[in-house]
Parts: C-alpha cells; structure tokens; sequence
C-alpha cells in the first residue's frame, strides 16, 4: 500500500535529520585524523631507536633473558585485541574480533591455549556476549591513547609472560590491532610480541643500517631487564596509535558514505513525495469536475 503524504514527509524529516548527524560525524572524524596521525609520527622514531637498542643489546651479548627465550613446548599464548570503543566505524573492530578468531583457531591446532586480553568495548562486548573467560580488558581510551594506557597493559602482558604456565602464565603474547596504511586501506596486522626473535647472522649489516656502538652498564642482563619493558610498552603504543587512526578513518568513511544514502533516500523520498502530492490534486479535481457534473446533470433534469 503506498504511504501517504503526511508519512513521506516525516520520514523525510527523519532521514534529513540523520543526514546531519552523520555529516557532523565525518567532518568531526576527519579533523581527528590529522592529530591521530601525528601522535603516531611523533612516536615512532623512539620507537625505533629502541628497538635498535634492544637488538643491539640481544644480538651482541651472550644473554639468555626470559623474554627472549623459547619455551620448549608452548602451551598458552596471550592474544591482545585492540578494537573501538565506540561504534558507527564500519568493519573495523569487526574485522579485528575476526583476525582474533581465526588466530585462536590457529592456536588451538597447534595445541596452545589462547588467553584473551581485550582492549575496547567492542571486543568486550563480544566476548561477554559469549560468556567467554577474558584474564584483562580496558577501554575507554580507543581514539586516544597515550604512553601510559600502553604501559599498564604491557606490564599486565609482562607479568603473566614471566609466570609459569602451571600457575595462570602464558608462553607468547601475540596482537592483533589494525595498521593504517592510508586514509582509504586500513590492514589488520598481528605480530608477535614475545618472545623476541633475535636473528643471528653472521653477514655484517648494510652500511646505512649499521648499529651504534654500545657499553653495557652495568651488564647485559641489566640492560635488559630494563630496555625490554620499555620496548614491549612502545611496541604496544605504536599498535594503539596505530588503531586510533584507523578507527578515525573507518569512522569517517562509514559516515560518508551514510550520509551519501541519506542523501539519495531523501531525493527518493521527495520524488514520492511529488507524486503522492500530484495523484491527491488529481483526485481533488476530478472529484471537484465529477460532482460539478452532477450538479448539471440534476440542474437539467429538474427544468
């Protein structure tokens, strides 16, 4: 049955109506971005430095540090999951909850068991839609993180890699956070945390890669045990960087192109609007023409 007029008009109200908000939401998401990918820019030459720190350190001294060292037969691995906290993003944090599962399949073929660490309150929210045991979670900080977000969950992450397993540890730590490449590609990523993989080679380096000379004080160990932590954070903030600035540019995409089907619903609407307009004049007329003619008829009859 076709609507009438009256509710064209208000569902084309409606649509207007959301049409605004989402237009707000992509400009607000786009002004967001440029910040996003600065803090990003600005983090990543410490980031390098210290992981050319730690690499110097792991690769030229005689150290077996336990987070550099392979368990014989790995049985638990920690997952973190980096996601939004807020919806109205696309397919961003769902395609992260979807690389999570597919790496827990992974695990759960190589006879590891997969201990989750959300970070979000999408990936929260689906695991305990799922009543799914979750050893930590935050939120709240998804489209702005800072140094010490990453440091309390790195120190969390830390802690149970240094546990036995007997006792509630993990063997490796793996994330899965979304890279952002561009404003229009967007890749989830999943890395390795721990373990650190130390590759020995006995080809010397590049000349534009050669690694600054250092003394280590007061040992190696205690080098270390101090660079380690510090790398793990900064590896952890670069993947919330990372994440801010694609669940900006998922945002802004997602809201563009809700306000583009806002928009042709509402010419659609406006053309059924005419037209439901234009068939109740026609009425009206041949109504006012039909009862005119009867006037005559019975105006004739009557002389």
């Amino acid at each position: 049955m076709p609507a009438s007029l009256r509710e064209l008009r208000q569902r084309r109200a409606s649509v207007t109506t959301i049409k605004k908000v989402t237009r707000a939401m992509e400009l607000i998401a786009a002004s967001r971005i440029i910040k996003a990918q600065q803090r990003a820019q600005s983090a990543a030459p410490y980031a390098r430095e210290l992981t050319r720190a730690v690499s110097a350190v792991a690769t030229f001294s005689n150290v077996d540090h336990p987070l550099t060292t392979e368990a014989e037969n790995p049985t638990r691995a920690a997952v973190l999951l980096i996601t939004s906290d807020r919806g109205l993003a696309g397919a961003y944090s769902s395609s992260v909850i979807k690389e999570g599962e597919q790496l827990n399949q992974m695990l759960r073929q190589a006879n590891r068991e997969a201990v989750p660490y959300l970070a979000g309150r999408k990936a929260i929210a689906f695991y305990g839609f799922r009543r799914r045991n979750v050893a930590a979670k935050w939120d709240g900080f998804s489209d702005a993180p800072t140094y010490g977000h990453a440091r309390e969950i790195a120190d969390r992450l830390i802690e149970a890699f240094r546990t036995p397993t007997e006792e509630g540890g993990v063997d490796e730590i793996h994330v899965v956070f979304t890279r952002f490449v561009s404003m229009l590609t967007q890749r989830v990523d999943v890395i390795r945390m721990l373990p650190l993989e130390v590759v020995e080679g006995e080809e010397p380096p590049p000349s534009e890669e050669i690694l600054p000379l250092y003394e280590f004080e007061p040992d190696a160990a205690t080098v270390l045990d101090e660079l380690l932590p510090l790398y793990v954070a900064s590896r952890i903030h670069y993947c919330l960087l990372q994440g801010a600035a694609s669940e900006l540019a998922s945002r802004q995409k997602a809201m563009k192109s809700a306000t583009d089907n806002a928009q042709q619903l509402i010419e659609r609407l406006t053309r059924e609007a005419n037209q439901a307009r234009q068939a109740e004049i026609t009425q009206e007329i041949s109504e006012i023409v039909g009862g005119a003619s009867a006037l005559a008829e019975a105006s004739a009859a009557a002389e």
